[in-house]
């Protein structure tokens, strides 16, 4: 069995924009939650120093997070930060710098309700690669009083996911919800209407006594938290994002592909998930 959440440091990219700023808040909250230290870091692929004007650039960069590093310590005194700007392509820094992480934070661009929000291409890259758990965050994204959330997928590896999701509802004194979703074979629909109502009962009940095995460990391991499970028949991306409206965190897998770097690409749960839901997002690579 797969052991507590990594003890590794909290590291978040910063931009000064305003869902950096959440971000960092957010990573700074969660990095005394779990008592380790945080590292701020801001990247840019800045040009050569002597370019007309690159040096004030610089400067006012050094300055911008200097001043973000100061108001999350005055924040949270007792907090471990750190922080550094990277002269790297951002995408390329950041998931360096989150390789020996146990958490990567990043900012996740807006663009109002009716469009839900697009994921800014930095951290698009990144998450479709980085090794560790990433949490996307929205500008005015802080958690809300509401349940963790998982999504789970028993057909898929769970520890990792299970790990951290019920180390986030514990750290956080707050109930977990766990939804699986799933759908009737396929073909079913061209069943008779009382054989499939039979063969759903049936399909249903297999995945009630997977997803009861599934959780009955991690159970054990954290009686503190309030566990309460959702089976809910539909496409697992639409109904992950209606079902995450009231969490204060969703926490969703995603495959680890040996691939190219050119080539990795999440699946359709995490894309849609971290385009539509409003609560910070957990990310975390299985497989």
């Amino acid at each position: 069995m797969t052991g507590p959440v990594a003890a590794g440091p909290v590291v978040v990219g910063f931009d000064g924009s305003p869902e950096s700023l959440a971000a960092t808040e957010w990573a700074a909250r969660e990095a005394q939650r779990r008592g380790v230290h945080l590292d701020v870091v801001e990247a840019w692929p800045w040009p050569k120093r002597d370019v007309v004007g690159s040096e004030q650039v610089y400067e006012r960069a050094m300055s911008q997070l200097a001043e973000r590093e100061a108001g999350l310590r005055a924040l949270l005194p007792d907090l471990s930060i750190s922080s550094s700007v990277v002269s790297d392509d951002p995408a390329e820094a950041l998931e360096a710098a989150g390789r020996d992480a146990g958490l990567l934070v990043l900012g996740s661009r807006g663009l109002g309700a009716l469009r839900g929000f697009l994921t800014g291409s930095v951290s698009q890259a990144v998450l479709r690669r980085a090794p560790s758990p990433v949490v996307l965050v929205r500008a005015e994204g802080g958690e809300s009083d509401g349940p963790v959330m998982v999504g789970l997928d028993v057909a898929h590896p769970v520890e990792d996911l299970l790990a951290f999701a019920f180390e986030a509802a514990a750290l956080r004194s707050a109930p977990l919800r766990v939804v699986h979703v799933w759908s009737p074979p396929a073909g079913s629909e061209y069943m008779a209407f009382d054989a499939i109502g039979g063969l759903e009962k049936e399909v249903s009940a297999v995945e009630r006594t997977e997803l009861d095995e599934a959780l009955e460990p991690w159970r054990a391991r954290h009686p503190e938290v309030e566990v309460s499970t959702d089976l809910i028949r539909g496409k697992a991306a639409v109904t992950l994002v209606d079902a995450a409206a009231t969490a204060r965190l969703l926490v969703v897998g995603r495959r680890a592909r040996r691939l190219p770097l050119l080539h990795h690409h999440l699946g359709s749960v995490a894309h849609a998930v971290i385009h539509h839901v409003h609560c910070p997002v957990a990310v975390i690579p299985f497989g």
